[in-house]
């Protein structure tokens, strides 16, 4: 349990994930179901650069004479999350110009509506 209360940001991103989940699987709405997936990123997000992150270390630049102290945060966390982000907002904007064409089509954003509706467009 002392685990849990030391890694908050771990267990903030966890709780964040599982919120997340919760609302892309049980949800209908297409607008809910993309909040929900932009919440599973930030709650990634999270964990990989609290990870990375080490107290008290400092950027990894080398300035005059190496002392030998190893004290550096790691710079590829923050990286890879930094390209993860450019494709969350990608993924966002591509589903939300989907879900867009999908109410013109079919007057709903609704799941289960479209589905039906399709449903019945194929029997014909």
């Amino acid at each position: 349990m002392t685990g849990l209360l030391v890694n908050y940001y771990e267990t903030a991103a966890i709780i964040l994930f599982g919120v997340g989940f919760t609302t892309l699987m049980f949800h209908n709405n297409l607008i809910k179901k993309i909040i929900g997936l932009n919440i599973m990123d930030t709650a990634i997000f999270l964990f990989f650069i609290a990870k990375g992150y080490i107290a008290g270390g400092e950027a990894p630049i080398i300035r005059g004479e190496f002392n030998g102290v190893l004290n550096y945060v790691n710079p590829v966390p923050t990286a890879l999350m930094l390209t993860g982000i450019v494709v969350a907002v990608t993924t966002t904007a591509f589903a939300l110009g989907l879900t867009i064409q999908l109410n013109e089509k079919y007057g709903t954003i609704d799941l289960d509506k479209i589905m039906e509706m399709r449903g019945n467009s194929d029997d014909k």
